[in-house]
């Protein structure tokens, strides 16, 4: 489990490919390592990964097939910054929102628009996930906890204030790039209730209707 708030963004050191299946290789800064064991959960642009191996500095992790596929991690290269968040641990303060590290979908961006210390980054909002992007509501973008400023039928838009601009990768982002999307666990949970509940009644009134 993260919460959403990226503690640091790192270029990738090295990327080791074979089929179906990658390594990624970090040098983790001081302050990450602490407390860092084999086996540990780490987010990378929202991916939940595990570690693999520790050699000082150097932390490496896998990454199979799926994972390649459905997020933008089959896109890094070595040098590629993205965003780090160690996992959660019991007490810590939930700043963002509870984040699974999941990733649903991959999106792109469609428009960045820049202003006196604000970014606003329009994306595409997939139908299949349309009902969860929702106005005022919380999305997990390459890990990161934001909130829905604007949607629109086919796409919805984030502004971005200057710390997350310093601290994540949205600083760099452009047109054309692909962000890993991870919608609200209980966003999701409440409108498919809501879905299910108004589908249960039409079937109710069409056996009525029938025995009518």
């Amino acid at each position: 489990m993260f919460t959403g708030i990226v503690q640091t963004k790192l270029a990738v050191t090295e990327v080791k490919r074979a089929e179906a299946f990658a390594t990624f290789i970090f040098d983790f800064p001081e302050r990450l390592l602490q407390g860092l064991e084999i086996g540990a959960s780490v987010s990378i642009n929202g991916t939940c990964l595990t570690v693999r191996t520790i050699d000082n500095n150097r932390v490496s992790f896998d990454a199979i097939g799926q994972t390649l596929k459905v997020t933008n991690l089959g896109q890094l290269e070595s040098g590629t910054v993205v965003n780090i968040e160690r996992a959660a641990r019991y007490g810590d303060e939930i700043g963002g929102h509870v984040v699974s590290g999941h990733v649903m979908d991959q999106v792109a961006v469609t428009d960045v628009i820049d202003s006196t210390n604000n970014r606003v980054v329009w994306m595409q909002r997939p139908a299949k996930l349309a009902p969860y992007l929702l106005d005022k509501g919380f999305v997990s973008l390459n890990g990161c906890s934001l909130t829905i400023a604007e949607v629109e039928d086919e796409r919805f838009a984030v502004h971005l204030i200057p710390e997350t601009l310093d601290v994540t990768v949205f600083g760099d982002i452009q047109a054309g790039d692909w962000v890993n999307l991870e919608v609200d666990a209980q966003t999701q949970a409440v409108v498919d209730t809501v879905r299910r509940l108004i589908g249960d009644q039409d079937d109710l009134k069409k056996l009525l209707q029938a025995g009518s």
